[in-house]
């Protein structure tokens, strides 16, 4: 099972990945103010990676292939690695739909 890990930057900004069961990062957050906001952003992660429409794939200017997933709002909420090829990335949009709605929170700011 995947689950959400909530750390504090070193500019006092909190964030979260989201890992899969094998511990591997497959979203990162933005950087949230307050706790209060990071653990609103999981809650949008969970909800929202559910809509396929909310995944924007992307292409980096190297040519390597990632996803945002995008709130209804339009904002970014987490990002993906880049990815070595299509497949692989359309695997890590998988991994976040499957992982994301039961995923626990290990709080460790």
């Amino acid at each position: 099972m995947g689950k959400f890990v909530i750390t504090k930057r070193a500019n006092g900004e909190f964030q979260f990945n989201l890992k899969a069961g094998n511990g591997q990062t497959i979203l990162t957050s933005e950087g949230y103010a307050s706790k209060a906001a990071c653990l609103n952003g999981i809650e949008s992660v969970k909800t929202n990676s559910q809509d396929d429409s909310k995944f924007d794939k992307r292409e980096s200017s190297s040519g390597k292939p990632y996803f945002n997933l995008k709130a209804t709002n339009g904002q970014i909420i987490g990002a993906s690695e880049m990815y070595e090829s299509t497949s692989a990335r359309d695997a890590g949009i998988a991994s976040v739909k499957t992982n994301a709605p039961e995923a626990t929170t290990d709080d460790q700011a």
